[in-house]
């Protein structure tokens, strides 16, 4: 299962959103830097997770990489599916719902029409995803973010409070769903993983991923049906439920005011440190040791609900430290990344395929699970400082820079405006 994820004045999407030209503009709002850190945490996040699905064929199959079965490989394997999987996209979600709103407000200071604008953004989202899930990682979430942009959209006008209850039915009818097809697989003794079989796919699949340009793309294309399939019945659901929580966040603009939230971070965080963790810990324990069981069906239930809570106690731990006393200093080193998440999400993947595929080095398989944990830290510290630099001498990341010209249909500005 593949679990994967702008500067630009008043808008904050995890997929840089359009906002008018500062040349041509009113004035803009104010940049939140809070919520850009928030975001670059995030792109960490989803580094963690993602890495671990380039580095090995077997990652999600429910069979160990033959190479690495130590205690310490899967520790590893442990610790990022309790903590990381199906975790960290859900902020970009929530993010991508609350960017809709500061989209819609800067197009209205510009008195533009937003509705193309935001049309004009998801399909340029969309084909950008295409290209990335084919050439990159076919475990893109920029073309599922792009066609629940137009359900989003649709229904932008529901008020905050029937959006928070309409994103916690959605998570409960899914987790339901999961539920009723672990007790149909529990009546009917089906489920399990064919382990030879599994492991002679994984096996095709690395040397596969190993060739050249040609074989590395047939072997995307020949897992997108199963991504597909994940995105659609898992992904597909959470993430719209994060959007709608996101666009309530956002129409009651709290994250301009957390110091009158402070009361609300906390129950967050009791509850994702609690809950959420147990949901987590129960989704690790069945994805190594009952895979395609009814229990891991279950399991995949339980984290339906319980990890947009961890996800949620995430970003507000990360809030309360940003808001205090010490905050300044990882704001100035996760901003930046946050601020150019699109194009860090695309070199992120770009990295990886050189790094693992027959791109470049081929070392899918050949890199214990410890080392591709240090290689995710360094290349987002990597990517942190290239991030500053670039923000110096540009408005925006080069993705950012692109989807911004489809979005507004002109072309925005290239160089920083000098400042005295």
């Amino acid at each position: 299962m593949t679990i994967r994820p702008p500067a630009e004045p008043a808008t904050h999407g995890p997929t840089g959103a359009g906002a008018a030209d500062p040349a041509t503009a009113p004035a803009a709002a104010p940049r939140l830097p809070d919520v850009d850190a928030l975001r670059g945490f995030a792109l960490w996040g989803i580094l963690m997770v993602n890495i671990t699905f380039t580095a090995s064929a077997y990652q999600g199959t429910g069979v160990d990489d033959p190479a690495f079965g130590s205690g310490l490989d899967t520790a590893v394997h442990f610790v990022t599916e309790a903590f990381f999987e199906a975790k960290f996209y859900l902020l970009f979600s929530f993010l991508f719902g609350y960017s809709f709103t500061l989209q819609r407000a800067s197009a209205d200071r510009a008195g533009a029409a937003f509705p193309p604008r935001f049309l004009r953004r998801c399909a340029g989202l969309f084909v950008l995803g295409l290209c990335h899930a084919v050439l990159l990682f076919p475990g893109d979430i920029l073309t599922t973010y792009a066609l629940l942009g137009l359900v989003l959209l649709a229904v932008h006008r529901i008020r905050p409070r029937t959006a928070v209850r309409a994103a916690v039915a959605l998570c409960l009818v899914a987790a339901a769903g999961y539920l009723l097809l672990a007790w149909a697989f529990a009546a009917t003794g089906g489920g399990g993983v064919d382990t030879a079989a599994v492991t002679e796919q994984g096996r095709r699949a690395t040397e596969a991923l190993r060739g050249d340009a040609a074989s590395v793309i047939d072997a995307h294309l020949r897992q997108l049906p199963d991504v597909a399939v994940m995105l659609a019945f898992f992904q597909a659901p959470a993430a719209f439920a994060a959007f709608l929580l996101g666009l309530a966040a956002g129409k009651r603009r709290v994250l301009t005011d957390l110091a009158r939230h402070s009361r609300l971070l906390r129950r967050l965080q009791w509850a994702g440190f609690t809950v959420g963790v147990a949901g987590g810990l129960m989704w690790a324990h069945a994805a190594q040791a009952h895979p395609g069981t009814a229990y891991q069906l279950a399991a995949v239930a339980v984290d339906m609900v319980t990890a947009p809570l961890l996800a949620a106690a995430y970003a507000a731990t990360v809030l309360r430290i940003l808001a205090g006393p010490r905050g300044r200093r990882p704001v100035a080193v996760l901003a930046p990344a946050g601020r150019m998440t699109l194009t860090n999400y695309v070199a992120q993947s770009l990295v990886l395929a050189f790094v693992f595929t027959g791109y470049g080095a081929a070392l899918v398989g050949r890199l214990a699970p410890a080392y591709v944990t240090l290689a995710a830290l360094a290349l987002f510290a990597a990517q942190a400082l290239l991030s500053r630099w670039w923000l110096a001498r540009h408005p925006y990341g080069p993705v950012e820079w692109v989807l911004r010209a489809v979005t507004l249909a002109r072309r925005p500005r290239w160089k920083a405006a000098v400042r005295p």
